[in-house]
C-alpha cells in the first residue's frame, strides 16, 4: 500500500503535494487534419463543457509560450492558460493556472490508427488542493474528449449533407 500511495503523494520541503492523472481516449471517423484544426482553434471553445470564451482572436495559431485568458461556465472569474508544447498535427499541451495550490496540465494527442483517428485527452492535477478540486472537475473532464470528437464529426456531417443538397439542386434535377 505504501508503494502505491507514494506514486500519487510525495513531500516537497515539508509540504503536502498530490498528483492526479487521468487520460481519456476517443476514436473518431474524422481525419487527423479535421481533429487537429478543432484542437488548435483555441478561440472556439463552444464544444468544451467547462470553458465559455477566450480572449484569443480567431485564427491565432497556438505557439509555445502563448498566455491567454479564458472564462469558465461556472464563474465569471478569468483563468490563465499557458501553451507549453505544440507538435503540429500530433500534440498540444496547456498549463491551466486557475487558483493557487492547483496546477492543471492538459494534453491533447491526435494520432491515426487502423480503427480511425484516436484523440487522447490527458489531465494532470498537481498541488495540495488537487484532491479537493478533482471531484468537482472530473465530471467535466469526462466529457471533453467525447464533446470534441462529436463537434468535429457533426461539422463534417453537416458539410457533407450540404454538398449533397447542392448536387441535388443541380442541372440533373428534373
Amino acid at each position: 500500500m505504501g508503494d502505491w500511495l507514494s506514486k500519487f503523494v510525495h513531500r516537497k520541503r515539508r509540504r503536502f503535494c498530490a498528483s492526479l492523472v487521468r487520460t481519456y481516449r476517443e476514436i473518431s471517423s474524422a481525419s487527423v487534419d479535421e481533429l487537429w484544426q478543432k484542437v488548435v482553434d483555441i478561440a472556439d471553445v463552444s464544444w468544451h463543457p467547462l470553458l465559455k470564451s477566450t480572449n484569443v482572436p480567431y485564427g491565432l495559431v497556438p505557439k509555445p509560450g502563448l498566455i491567454y485568458q479564458a472564462v469558465t461556465r461556472l464563474s465569471p472569474i478569468p483563468i490563465r492558460i499557458f501553451v507549453e508544447r505544440v507538435n503540429p498535427r500530433e500534440l498540444l499541451s496547456f498549463r491551466v493556472l486557475a487558483i493557487p495550490g492547483v496546477e492543471e496540465r492538459v494534453t491533447y494527442k491526435v494520432e491515426s490508427t487502423v480503427c480511425g483517428t484516436c484523440l487522447s485527452y490527458s489531465v494532470t492535477l498537481r498541488g495540495w488542493l488537487s484532491p479537493f478540486i478533482w471531484p468537482l472537475s472530473r465530471p467535466y473532464a469526462d466529457r471533453v474528449a467525447r464533446a470534441l470528437v462529436e463537434a468535429v464529426e457533426g461539422a463534417t456531417l453537416q458539410a457533407v449533407s450540404g454538398k449533397r443538397k447542392s448536387l441535388k439542386d443541380g442541372c440533373l434535377d428534373f
